[in-house]
């Protein structure tokens, strides 16, 4: 079990849209409101960002050309690599804010697919909506962190996104897997207990959906191939521990 690994759950989702087209088809509605929404956000801010950095920076005018060059390029480009990312992981817990019923749709289908005890219902319609405004919050903490790595020099463009791809992916990986958990009665203690030893599988899930984002209208008709991969490797999480029915929580602290 590894990274590897954990990247194949979203390729095994993505046969569902050759199994089940039509349940997949319910999950690009609220992906490509969402979609929309944000593309035109970042446009904007691709548009006016070299106006906004010229603005915030007026000390950098008295410079030589090529430090000045230098100062408002490097941040351009933290700008709109932070604004990518913040783009991606927000789009991510907008769409499962906004479209919790289709996804805990396409999720109970998987399950009752892949057999075994499947609980009778979901984590509702407003858990799963401050679940992904969760998530919007720290994707926004992400791309600070992202930012501030991309203004060092030379290494910085490089290796900012890399660590961002990780982070949001990791996190998006959760957040997914914990749909199915959270139905179990399993509260977040008891979910990062059980996930403790599957780290490599979570990221290699996640960065791959998270890189599939990046690709034009990727992250529309990845989000319910995500959903049904993140729900087989939950399953596979679960077996592997011997846990098929709903489980006590475990308290926390």
């Amino acid at each position: 079990m590894g990274f590897a690994h954990g990247a194949g759950f979203l390729f095994r989702g993505l046969k569902m849209w050759r199994q089940r087209p039509a349940l997949m088809l319910l999950g690009i509605v609220p992906a490509l409101v969402v979609l929309i929404l944000l593309l035109g956000l970042f446009v904007t801010v691709v548009l006016l960002a070299d106006d906004l950095i010229g603005w915030a920076t007026p000390f950098a005018d008295d410079w030589s050309a090529l430090w000045r060059g230098v100062l408002r390029i490097g941040l351009y480009l933290a700008v709109i690599i932070g604004s990518l990312f913040l783009s991606m992981i927000t789009f991510t817990g907008l769409t499962l804010a906004v479209g919790d019923p289709f996804y805990e749709k396409i999720w109970k289908e998987t399950e009752l697919m892949l057999g075994g005890d499947v609980p009778a219902r979901g984590v509702g319609w407003w858990r799963g909506a401050l679940d992904g405004l969760g998530l919007v919050a720290l994707g926004l903490a992400t791309t600070v962190l992202v930012f501030v790595i991309g203004l060092v020099p030379v290494i910085g463009p490089i290796v900012g996104p890399i660590l961002g791809v990780m982070i949001a992916g990791r996190l998006l990986a959760g957040e997914l897997v914990s749909r199915a958990l959270e139905a179990r009665g399993m509260n977040r203690a008891a979910q990062k207990a059980l996930l403790a030893d599957h780290h490599p599988t979570m990221l290699g899930f996640g960065a791959v959906v998270q890189l599939c984002f990046l690709i034009p209208f990727g992250a529309v008709l990845m989000m319910p191939a995500a959903v049904v991969g993140s729900t087989m490797l939950a399953r596979e999480v679960l077996d592997a521990a011997g846990i098929g029915g709903c489980v006590p929580e475990t308290p926390a602290g």
